[in-house]
């Protein structure tokens, strides 16, 4: 009995080493470099960083963080809440507007200092801050 016993647990053995042995002595299969992603590697044409907040300005013709110009914050109506913004930008007689429901940025001109600034449908008033109309509609104010 003694003898059976200590048979099986060599042959037991035996078969466990050889599965080891047999994968250390097999030729690596060559494996697929992934590329790996460079943190703040994300420049857009321009050179723009978005993880770093920058957005290419038409109007300045250089990388901008849009949120350290004046936020404008949707209308009110009835009740709702919104989680997005529209941000401005000034040069001399010119705005940059860039909103949430646009890809690319609108530029706005005014004629003279004190008028709105404009283009198509889109007026910019400067009242209490600023009043953005699409239209006959505000759908944008901000301070």
């Amino acid at each position: 009995m003694k003898k059976i016993f200590l048979f099986s647990i060599l042959i037991g053995l035996s078969f466990s080493c050889g599965k080891k042995v047999s994968e250390e002595n097999k030729t690596p299969d060559k494996k697929v470099e992934a590329k790996p992603v460079v943190v703040g590697g994300d420049s857009d044409a321009h050179g723009c960083k978005a993880s770093a907040g920058y957005t290419w300005s038409t109007l300045k013709k250089e990388c901008i963080r849009v949120f350290e110009g004046t936020k404008l914050s949707h209308a009110e109506e009835n009740g709702k809440t919104y989680t997005t913004a529209a941000f401005v930008i000034f040069d001399g007689n010119k705005a940059e507007l860039f909103l949430d429901t646009q890809k690319e940025s609108i530029i706005l001109e005014r004629k003279s200092e004190g008028d709105s600034w404009t283009k198509d449908d889109y007026q910019l008033i400067p009242w209490k801050g600023y009043v953005l109309k699409k239209g006959d509609k505000i759908i944008y104010t901000g301070e």
